[in-house]
């Protein structure tokens, strides 16, 4: 039954490290749900060539960013890689309203913030099938200048540890249909047990 009015809302976290695929795995779940709210983060990074404001990150000023943060305007918030991301809380609370689920695609200090708040959240980890494939993901994806993509991978072993300690589900993305239909998978069953 995938009636939204009878399926509470449900917040979702989706973490890994940079260039596993997180992104692609949640336009996935987007396009196969239906009834999915997925969340767009603020930042402090400067925007890519390729990417939009509005649509992969609302990209704003440090000072900006500080106020929201003084007004408790967000959910969670960190400092990754010398720039702040955050999740507007407001946007989260519609969704969930609205018996949505609610897909956070953060990192793991921010997926620790929110599952203080939403203790029933469903947390994913997304891995590369080998440290070599993540390399090399990060390197076609040509997003990141040799040092911070370097700084990126460095990081990656560390966050996939700390995921064994705080994620209940790891899903490997060797396989994009395969990893995206495992996703809705975990999602549907914890939105039927509550």
């Amino acid at each position: 039954m995938t009636d939204t009015k009878s399926k509470k809302g449900k917040v979702v976290i989706i973490s890994g490290p940079s260039g596993v695929g997180k992104s692609t795995i949640c336009q996935g779940l987007v396009k196969q749900m239906g009834d999915v709210y997925l969340s767009i983060s603020v930042t402090t990074r400067p925007k890519s060539k390729t990417e939009v404001d509005g649509r992969d990150y609302w990209f704003i000023s440090d000072e900006e960013f500080q106020k929201r943060i003084d007004n408790d305007l967000l959910l969670e918030h960190a400092k990754v890689f010398g720039h702040y991301y955050g999740t507007p809380k407001d946007k989260i609370d519609e969704a969930l309203a609205a018996g949505k689920v609610a897909i956070l695609e953060i990192d793991v200090q921010g997926a620790k913030q929110a599952k203080a708040v939403f203790d029933d959240a469903v947390m994913i980890f997304i891995l590369p099938p080998t440290e070599k494939d993540l390399a090399e993901r990060m390197k076609r994806r040509g997003r990141d200048p040799k040092d911070t993509a370097e700084e990126r991978l460095n990081g990656a072993s560390a966050e996939i540890a700390a995921a064994w300690q705080h994620y209940e589900h790891m899903v490997i993305n060797e396989d994009l249909q395969q990893a995206v239909s495992e996703c809705v998978r975990i999602i549907e069953n914890a939105r039927t047990q509550t």
